[in-house]
């Protein structure tokens, strides 16, 4: 068994490798060759600590990659010095049952769904988009940006959190690494990141909206991947209500996205104001933009058969570098 820790993760998972991980996963899944039951949630009695178990499997092109992640989600972790999200990954060959590799999670989570709004942002977005206003610097933000600025010609990056200190971190971590423009900067307010946007991308804590539909530019492409229980939103009800939304999964949608969820309950949307998936759209089965000045909206919740993609390409590509170590099993 192959075991790859964080660092190895990031080099045996390039975001050009990770977007069209993401393409395979999502239309797969949306076209029925994927099996991804609902993932499972239990709260530590005690704690502050969310644990989520998501395990996953679909017919790649290249094999049958079976995957089991646990992940735990505490925001107090910060103050800890350690990550908010920690998660581990086996990835099994379902041909045979053998395990294959284990995988430091938090990163291969967080690079599966930079890409997956990556993948989003190409299909989706105006194709001259240039301006990416980012909500959240954590390490969700920074592949959000990674994968954003990796199919759009992004000339300026604004980042706005309520902690000046992450921001800082961030902007002194990314600015001018590539693709990230030299021109990646801090925002003053949510409304002075949203002034000519036209990629918002939020990432964040927040149980609540971090900007206000106002100041929303028309013709926005929005990534929403913060939020991820039902009682909790990042996007205004107003922009979900004008917006062209598109989904990883109608079923984890409605089940797990408050995004979508209280704007429901409120009758702000109907169900059917949900156009589709994002391998349909990949597939061709539904219209994606169809004006330059609709707004769009891709909320993400996170499905295991993008860990199942993100996973076997990651360590097909770690045996082909010689990353990782072997260890007996």
């Amino acid at each position: 068994m192959r075991v790859l820790n964080a660092d190895e993760v990031w080099n045996g998972l390039p975001m050009n490798r990770a977007i069209p991980a993401m393409e395979e996963a999502f239309s797969a899944f949306s076209s029925g060759r994927s099996e991804c039951p609902p993932r499972t949630r239990i709260k530590v009695p005690g704690e502050e600590t969310d644990y989520l178990f998501m395990p996953a499997s679909y017919l790649s092109g290249t094999g049958s990659p079976v995957v089991m992640k646990m992940i735990g989600i505490n925001s107090e972790n910060y103050a800890r010095g350690i990550p908010t999200v920690n998660a581990s990954l086996l990835l099994s060959d379902g041909a045979t049952g053998e395990t294959l590799a284990l995988l430091e999670g938090g990163s291969l989570t967080a690079i599966r769904t930079g890409a997956a709004s990556g993948l989003a942002t190409r299909l989706l977005s105006r194709p001259e988009s240039s301006v990416l206003a980012l909500f959240g610097a954590g390490n969700q933000a920074r592949t959000q940006a990674l994968a954003v600025c990796s199919v759009r010609p992004i000339r300026e990056v604004r980042v706005y959190s309520p902690n000046r200190e992450h921001v800082t971190q961030f902007i002194k971590e990314c600015r001018g690494k590539s693709p990230l423009p030299e021109r990646t900067i801090p925002a003053e307010s949510p409304g002075d990141a949203l002034s000519g946007a036209d990629i918002v991308c939020t990432a964040t804590t927040s149980g609540t909206p971090v900007f206000s539909d106002r100041d929303l530019e028309e013709g926005a492409h929005i990534n929403a991947v913060g939020a991820y229980l039902p009682d909790t939103a990042e996007i205004p009800p107003k922009t979900v209500g004008r917006a062209r939304i598109y989904v990883d999964s109608r079923a984890a949608a409605f089940s797990e996205a408050g995004d979508l969820i209280l704007p429901l309950r409120e009758g702000i949307i109907r169900e059917a104001h949900v156009l589709g998936e994002l391998g349909e759209l990949i597939l061709g089965t539904i219209p994606g933009r169809e004006r330059p000045e609709e707004v769009t909206l891709f909320k993400s919740v996170g499905i295991a058969v993008q860990d199942a993609a993100a996973a076997w390409e990651c360590y097909r590509n770690a045996v082909r570098l010689g990353i990782g170590t072997d260890i007996e099993w």
